[in-house]
């Protein structure tokens, strides 16, 4: 059974973006093929929840070979898509670590309760759980037309 939504996206402005791609690009250094984050629309303080999304495109390089003639978005990537967000999110309210790189520590429980098929846009929505100086704990998830597809708890660990 999946869990509680982490957040109503129905009651938020996903018009408004509160940080760009060029923002997210400033913290997360996954480039083309590995940006698994587009923008942000909303965001707490450093506790508390962030929103962002991918825009899931039939041309995506992975798209013709999962699966050919019917592309569903990867489970591994839209982990990592959460991951990305989980990042930006702990390094944004840091300035003192924001040249730091993140890695993937692990995830925890995850779940794919639905097929994400392009043209989609996948949002991701993290609320920290354990933030420590080098490690971080967030719990995810992923939408597509206000229907949860992903969940997991993500793991994060500073590299240097």
């Amino acid at each position: 059974m999946p869990s509680q939504p982490l957040i109503d996206l129905a009651t938020l402005d996903l018009s408004r973006t509160v940080r760009d791609r060029a923002e997210v690009r400033r913290l997360c250094l996954q480039r083309n093929r590995f940006a698994m984050l587009d923008e942000i629309v909303y965001m707490e303080g450093a506790d508390g929840l962030v929103v962002g999304f991918k825009d899931v495109a039939p041309d995506d390089w992975w798209a013709p070979d999962h699966f050919p003639g019917r592309p569903i978005f990867p489970g591994a990537l839209q982990i990592e898509g959460a991951a990305q967000l989980c990042a930006y999110h702990f390094l944004d309210s840091r300035p003192e670590m924001q040249t730091k790189l993140v890695g993937f520590g692990g995830v925890n429980d995850a779940r794919f309760r639905g097929v994400v098929t392009p043209p989609a846009r996948l949002y991701f929505a993290a609320k920290a759980v354990r933030l420590r100086s080098t490690m971080f704990t967030y719990q995810a998830q992923g939408f597509v037309e206000g229907k949860m597809v992903m969940e997991a708890q993500i793991l994060g660990v500073i590299l240097d």
